[in-house]
């Protein structure tokens, strides 16, 4: 897939392109009327909770240095920061059972070291009962955590498409072809002097 076009503020901030002035100028038009105007609006269930709300802010001064903070992308970033709100919490979680079972094991073997096995505090049969328990736990908030970060991933790279797809719609190309560059049409005149 080609790298998509970059936008006029990019090529400004560069300070190089091989853009006519006309082009860009063309370009920066054809971009200004793909957004409304309206920046993005932080949603009630973002705004509660903290890792969401960070989240949200992050991204929208981001999407503000590229002129893309935008309201109809309002419900994609929404979304996306929730996730990353969820994936956190799924994490942590994860972390508390992951120290729990090392507690367990650690437990267990104290256990085994300081009593025979029919003075045992903690039975063996229990144990890895509960040992798989937590295990199983472990595994599927794994899952829980992968399938959120695979929605995460798929809105990070729709919210990309959709601007990359914003910007190949704008024509990079002048409409005129009377006001080509000065280098193209002195390359014309040469190869007409040539010929004759």
């Amino acid at each position: 897939m080609p790298t998509p076009s970059k936008p006029t503020v990019i090529i400004k901030a560069e300070g190089r392109s091989h853009r006519t002035k006309a082009e860009l100028a063309q370009r920066k038009k054809a971009e200004a009327a793909l957004v409304t105007g309206k920046k993005l609006k932080m949603r009630a269930e973002v705004k509660s909770n903290p890792v969401a709300k960070k989240e949200f802010k992050r991204v929208s001064e981001l999407l503000e240095l590229i002129d893309k903070n935008d309201a109809l992308v309002e419900g994609g970033i929404n979304r996306y920061c929730s996730l990353t709100a969820e994936v956190s919490e799924f994490e942590e979680k994860r972390e508390v059972f992951s120290k729990n079972i090392v507690d367990l094991q650690k437990a267990y073997e104290e256990d085994k070291a300081l009593h025979s096995a029919d003075e045992r505090v903690i039975p063996a049969l229990d144990y890895f009962k509960t040992l798989a328990q937590m295990e199983g736990a472990v595994i599927s908030l794994d899952k829980q955590i992968m399938a959120k970060r695979k929605m995460l991933l798929d809105i990070e790279k729709e919210n990309i498409m959709t601007i990359a797809a914003q910007l190949r719609s704008v024509p990079k190309k002048i409409d005129d072809e009377d006001e080509a560059d000065s280098m193209a049409q002195l390359f014309s005149s040469n190869f007409k002097t040539r010929g004759a």
